[in-house]
């Protein structure tokens, strides 16, 4: 690998090839299509349980963004489909309708297994185009995922540096990951969620919208080995987790790539971390209870999903 400069260092296509086969955990576990959901056993569940002290309830999910912009390009539906006045009298009822394309920068949402391939191939060897088509996946649907309760842990880097946000483009690196810990006093283990802060959120609202395909901070791929190594079963943040530009050439995402297709860890994108943040340094500490419960849809490739974090 080159020297570091910008979303560096650069990883060239043979060596990120090398470094997918090497943190891949095809065929290991049983339903494979739960993927690394699987770590989660009933003792982790009631580990994280104990985690709470406060009962302090943190809902992680963006409001529903119906407003285009540059990180919106495909917004959100809302409307109403009854105003009380179609029915007969008493009780009136107003109902909506909601829809979304949901897998963009604008609503936070679960990439299931089956959201990504690599090189024709989803996790665990899967052809693509052999599991997933015009009716939805075969293989590693959300609905196979399930809802997920285990500890979860916030990386919040801005709070470990000092600043209100990570400008994008700016790679968090394992070594980054490393000292976050040893700042917050909070270790990454089997069967964790980890959350990256970048700050994204704050940003936004103070700047302004900007496209985030263009720029984000994120994960460089020299991260995803050591999140292997830890068993992690969940990976998340208020970005989609890639740092962009990727530093992989012809790759444009390849920290789903190692995540989703090689690992088998499905990603939350776009989370509001915000109160996380401040609620995690008023009670001192960064691990904490996640629930995430995604839509149970049949061959879908994901889900809105609001998550949920116990203090």
């Amino acid at each position: 690998m080159s020297p570091r400069s910008g979303d560096g260092p650069a990883v060239s296509r043979r060596e990120f090839d090398a470094l997918f086969d090497a943190v891949r955990t095809w065929g290991r576990w049983s339903p494979a299509e739960r993927g690394a959901f699987n770590r989660v056993t009933p003792d982790h569940v009631l580990r994280a349980v104990a985690r709470v002290r406060t009962g302090t309830v943190v809902p992680l999910g963006l409001p529903w963004n119906t407003r285009p912009g540059p990180d919106n390009r495909k917004p959100a539906l809302h409307h109403m489909t009854d105003l009380g006045d179609v029915e007969a009298p008493e009780p009136s009822t107003h109902k909506d309708f909601i829809a979304a394309d949901y897998h963009g920068k604008g609503i936070s949402h679960l990439d299931a297994l089956c959201h990504i391939a690599y090189r024709g191939r989803l996790y665990d060897g899967r052809t693509a185009h052999e599991v997933v088509d015009a009716a939805g996946a075969r293989f590693g649907a959300v609905s196979a995922l399930g809802p997920l309760v285990t500890r979860g842990v916030l990386l919040d880097l801005p709070a470990v540096l000092k600043t209100r946000w990570l400008e994008p483009g700016r790679p968090v690196h394992a070594e980054d990951i490393v000292a976050a810990e040893k700042a917050l006093g909070v270790t990454i283990g089997e069967g964790d969620a980890v959350l990256l802060r970048s700050g994204h959120v704050r940003r936004r609202e103070e700047l302004g919208a900007w496209d985030p395909d263009t720029a984000s901070a994120g994960f460089h791929v020299d991260a995803l080995p050591l999140l292997a190594e830890r068993g992690i079963a969940l990976l998340g943040g208020d970005g989609d987790s890639d740092v962009r530009p990727s530093p992989v050439d012809g790759v444009h995402s390849p920290v789903h790539a190692l995540a989703v297709a090689a690992m088998g860890v499905p990603l939350l994108d776009n989370l509001d971390l915000e109160s996380l943040s401040a609620e995690t340094a008023k009670a001192g500490r960064h691990d904490f209870l996640l629930v995430v419960a995604p839509l149970n849809v049949p061959g879908g490739t994901g889900s809105p999903v609001n998550p949920v974090a116990v203090l």
